[in-house]
């Protein structure tokens, strides 16, 4: 089963994703694998509320921190069978900023840049997951385009990533306001 959250910053969708994580684990444990990094004392404390929080819910996580191979990662902890525990990524934008700032602007054979390569190499590993996986993204692409061309080339990516996430994933959820809505379901098809 392939869920993914998305939403604004803010929004809840990372409560949300752990609770569904909580109340839909068939191990009775969670893999939580977090893709910041800090890099200065805000986020050092950003992360820290979140392993606080993960630890008050009284659900048995394991973390493990992954700035940049994800799709690697998601390869070898889909390759562990049945009884394994649910996998909560945050975040796939996260994820996204890391690779597109370590990358730079290199592009491979036939012209993908090694960040769409990432995306696409990801979006694979995600399809061929077996196990619960569920992803936290955020929706980067609904306020005012960016000034900077990295920003704009970031939102773009972003977008893509989700959309392609959204098309492979059972369940799509928006969280607006701390409130989740499923929107897979109500897909309008033409």
């Amino acid at each position: 089963m392939i869920v993914l959250v998305t939403g604004g910053a803010r929004s809840g969708k990372s409560s949300f994703a752990e609770s569904w994580c909580i109340k839909h684990s068939e191990s009775g444990n969670g893999l939580y694998i977090a893709t910041a990094q800090a890099f200065d004392e805000e986020m050092k404390e950003r992360i820290q509320l979140h392993r606080d929080q993960r630890e008050e819910s009284g659900f048995i996580w394991t973390t493990q921190e992954e700035p940049l191979r994800l799709p690697e990662l998601l390869r070898t902890s889909s390759q562990a069978g049945s009884g394994s525990p649910v996998v909560l990524v945050d975040c796939l934008t996260l994820w996204l900023s890391n690779v597109l700032l370590s990358d730079g602007e290199e592009n491979g054979p036939g012209g993908e840049s090694r960040t769409e390569s990432s995306i696409r190499q990801l979006v694979e590993a995600v399809s061929a997951y077996s196990g619960q996986l569920v992803l936290v993204t955020n929706e980067v692409g609904s306020g005012i385009v960016p000034e900077y061309k990295l920003g704009r080339q970031y939102r773009d990516l972003a977008g893509r990533l989700n959309r392609s996430i959204a098309a492979i994933a059972d369940q799509v959820f928006l969280v607006t306001a701390g409130i989740p809505i499923e929107l897979k379901s109500r897909e309008y098809r033409l």
